[in-house]
């Protein structure tokens, strides 16, 4: 588990996740989408504090050198698209977490984004299995979401380079495996169908990024850039 990787995955998602504070459909759905940002977000600082210092690394990169998935970046959209993003997300990092028990973050996260994955699946079900809008609004998630899961397992994707690689690569396709299963029952029984033959981006993970996160990074550093060294 690539601790930059993932916290920076947190940290994206989270600042997406509270983008939604005031916006949420429902005063509920404005509480529980602000605490899965909280989750996120202690998750995010867990992490990135091993690579170096937690809050240079959130305030002070520019997007090129954030590693996060294209899929987290992505807008929130309508709260179908929001469902669906976290459904996918959180459903692989409710496997990554489970793969690595040794580790301290791991084994404390994976308990709140089981409920994460739990949240996403019942609201999933609702929305699918809703009205014809809410239908066709998750059916429309799904395919604008899709291309972005590949990302998810990309050391599968690129193939193994050495022993190391090779090992990565297994343990990905394991996780794939896990997350395809469970993200399929999940939308099987919402009366989704999982997209297939869809053309994936990759590109995050090295640092290219889509527009999306260099608007979302200008909000959220926008007050530490002003007033480097502040304190309070």
């Amino acid at each position: 588990m690539n601790p930059l990787e993932i916290g920076d995955d947190c940290l994206v998602l989270s600042q997406r996740l509270a983008e939604w504070v005031t916006r949420a459909p429902t005063l509920e759905e404005d509480v529980a989408l602000a605490n899965l940002s909280l989750d996120l977000l202690g998750q995010a600082r867990s992490l990135l504090s091993r690579v170096g210092d937690e809050d240079e690394l959130a305030y002070l990169r520019g997007p090129e050198e954030f590693r996060n998935c294209l899929l987290v970046e992505q807008p929130n959209g309508d709260f179908a698209h929001t469902v669906v993003r976290h459904l996918l997300y959180a459903s692989f990092l409710f496997e990554m977490y489970g793969a690595h028990p040794e580790d301290g973050v791991a084994a404390k996260g994976v308990k709140e984004i089981a409920y994460h994955r739990d949240y996403a699946a019942l609201w999933t079900r609702r929305l699918g299995l809703g009205t014809d809008e809410s239908h066709r609004r998750m059916t429309a998630a799904l395919d604008a979401l899709w291309p972005f899961t590949g990302e998810l397992f990309a050391q599968d994707a690129q193939g193994a380079q050495d022993a190391q690689d090779a090992q990565d690569a297994g343990e990905d396709a394991v996780l794939r495996e896990r997350w395809a299963e469970y993200v399929g029952a999940v939308l099987g029984e919402a009366g989704l169908v999982v997209p297939v033959g869809v053309e994936q981006r990759y590109g995050g993970r090295r640092g290219v990024h889509t527009g999306h996160l260099s608007a979302l990074l200008d909000e959220m550093q926008a007050l530490h850039r002003e007033h480097q060294g502040a304190t309070w």
